[in-house]
């Protein structure tokens, strides 16, 4: 292969790649065109070295890349930006099966602060509920999807792979298959359980092709990128942010817990991360609240 089949190749592959990013990320209209732009210049690049197949790209190649923009002034942030974005171009190639060996493993992204998680009030999460209460079609299983969500913390891929075997609503608990498959085992709330009771006497009324909780209307498992609209689509009519995702009830079930007092070990372990430094980002929230607050209301703050 040429280093111009190369670059043909890899361009449909960008255009994939940077779909599901905007479905299962909720990336914004800036942020994919800076992916786009970050991959065009990494595929140029691989073009000027002449590269021919894929399996040559390493992670000293990677670094090369790396120093070059480096060498052309771009700042830290910049550098952690396109690092960021080949990242997770590379797991997606991984994951995809287009890629033996994923070449960015073990390299460190330079130190930055960390960005703060983006998430809704307590008025906010009750005006999405409020507004699919009220939905013409879908409502039963909506509201079902969306109070798990929020009532679990779920990542969207994990929800989707939920089955009726998963379930266990007399014990109020919820067997989830995270990342690595590892499986966690989590408690759902009063109020989700009655949705999702709800939900389950309708769908034994439709079809059924899959033993996935939730069905699209032809009865098979729903896709990520269904859910992800289901989530926008409430949000907006909600007359909240269009950058609402999946993901933004899963930091806002992390930082609601928080804020109520929850041990930050419990809510690591809700949430499924291996590493506590993963949910610590969510202290900050809380403590950035508080100071707030503080400020706000304190006589001599």
């Amino acid at each position: 292969m040429n280093p111009n089949e190369i670059t043909s190749k890899l361009k449909p592959l960008v255009d994939y790649f940077l779909e599901l990013a905007v479905f299962e990320w909720g990336l914004s209209e800036n942020t994919l065109i800076t992916y786009r732009r970050n991959l065009n210049s990494y595929i140029l690049f691989i073009s000027e070295k002449n590269i021919d197949d894929l399996t040559k790209i390493n992670s000293h190649f990677i670094l090369e890349y790396l120093l070059t923009l480096q060498k052309r002034g771009i700042s830290a942030r910049s550098l952690a930006q396109h690092l960021s974005t080949l990242r997770g171009f590379y797991k997606f190639l991984y994951d995809e099966q287009i890629i033996d060996k994923n070449p960015i493993d073990g390299l460190d992204t330079p130190r930055l602060s960390k960005k703060l998680p983006h998430f809704l009030t307590e008025g906010e999460i009750e005006q999405i509920f409020k507004v699919a209460e009220t939905s013409p079609r879908n409502k039963e299983r909506d509201l079902a999807i969306l109070e798990l969500f929020y009532s679990c913390g779920l990542r969207v891929s994990e929800l989707t792979h939920i089955t009726i075997h998963d379930l266990s609503l007399n014990e109020g608990m919820l067997r989830v298959r995270g990342k690595g498959d590892k499986v966690r085992i989590v408690p759902i709330g009063n109020v989700a359980i009655e949705k999702i009771q709800n939900w389950l006497r309708i769908r034994e009324t439709g079809k059924v092709k899959s033993s996935a909780v939730f069905l699209s209307k032809t009865g098979k498992s729903m896709s990520r990128v269904t859910l992800w609209r289901i989530i926008k689509h409430y949000a907006m009519l909600a007359g909240l942010s269009d950058r609402v995702t999946p993901h933004t009830l899963r930091h806002t079930f992390a930082t609601h817990l928080l804020n109520r007092g929850a041990d930050l070990r419990v809510v690591q372990e809700l949430l499924g991360h291996s590493n506590i430094s993963t949910t610590q980002i969510y202290t900050h929230v809380s403590v950035e609240r508080i100071t707030q607050a503080h400020k706000n209301a304190h006589p001599r703050a």
